[in-house]
């Protein structure tokens, strides 16, 4: 039975963290997993009075935010409580942007060595060249199978070795070499897994979308609404510009062959009556026409020369 400070202190704690996911609606959750107590010190006087840093056991999130859903199910609790799993925290943007808060989590990072039985998180190759170790320490390059040589008395590598890869164990002869080499290759910051924002929940992935990208993404689904609603034979205001010229087509091909004509149809009647006065009354028009005519007798005049040197070469070694 927990003792009447710890429950006071747990009931302040789930009451903090529901009126802030209430009345705070926009918010990162963080991974910070290999964080120093540096680095968490050094985010939270970054962040003072534009964000609020709040960290705490999984079990007590669960707990709070299954309380809050009960008291306020239209605030998306239940979707936050879903994806606690790990070392998440939470940062609540209260006198900034989520942009804002990712730039200060950028500033601090901390380089870390390899050691033994760690999964890594990089690629990493050592390059190959010298690498100012003397020749008495081969010994730690013949455990990995490393090619080397020895150079003006140190040794050299033959050619670039892949030491580490993504998701696989750390050797204790690789992370030996990487601290002989001075070679740091792991660097550990807060990580934004995902966005809490009016009441939804989604992947960090999103805050990376640039303008262009959005633009991009609309002027397709607009391209594809239209495509739908001229197929299935619905007006909407994105197939309209499609449908008023595909009208102006029919139009223009119902009234090309008689006498009656308006304002719009008169260019179309011009140069189906004649397309070379047409041509040279408008030089631009016809500009893109001639030139792939000129690339066509340039590619033209190429297949006569191959063939003829194809011809010259039909010889017979015993004619």
């Amino acid at each position: 039975m927990p003792s009447k400070e710890k429950l006071a202190k747990k009931n302040a704690y789930f009451a903090k963290l529901v009126d802030l996911c209430v009345n705070t609606p926009n918010a990162l959750l963080v991974s910070v997993d290999n964080i120093s107590s540096k680095q968490m010190q050094d985010i939270r006087m970054e962040l003072r009075g534009k964000a609020v840093v709040l960290m705490g056991k999984n079990t007590m999130i669960r707990k709070a935010l299954a309380n809050g859903h009960t008291e306020h199910p239209e605030a998306g609790l239940d979707k936050l409580r879903a994806i606690i799993q790990g070392n998440l925290g939470f940062i609540f943007a209260t006198n900034c942007t989520t942009d804002d808060i990712r730039e200060v989590l950028g500033k601090y990072k901390r380089e870390s060595a390899a050691k033994a039985g760690q999964n890594s998180i990089v690629d990493w190759f050592i390059p190959s060249g010298p690498t100012g170790m003397d020749p008495s320490q081969t010994s730690f390059f013949q455990a990995l199978n490393i090619g080397t040589k020895i150079v003006k008395g140190q040794i050299e590598l033959v050619s670039d070795f892949k030491i580490l890869a993504v998701g696989e164990r750390v050797t204790a002869s690789g992370a030996v070499l990487l601290n002989k080499l001075g070679i740091r290759p792991f660097e550990y910051k807060m990580e934004v897994r995902y966005v809490f924002q009016d009441a939804a929940v989604f992947s960090a992935a999103v805050l990376d979308m640039s303008e262009e990208m959005l633009i991009q993404k609309f002027l397709a689904g607009i391209a594809n609404m239209a495509a739908f609603s001229r197929e299935v034979g619905i007006p909407t205001e994105a197939g309209l510009p499609h449908a008023f010229g595909n009208a102006f087509r029919n139009v223009a091909a119902l009234v090309a062959d008689i006498d009656f004509t308006f304002k719009e149809v008169e260019d179309v009647k011009k140069f189906l009556e004649d397309p070379d006065a047409y041509a040279a009354a408008n030089p631009v028009a016809a500009a893109a026409p001639a030139a792939g005519g000129g690339e066509a007798k340039k590619e033209e005049k190429k297949a006569v020369v191959e063939e003829e040197e194809e011809e010259d070469m039909e010889f017979d070694l015993f004619g």
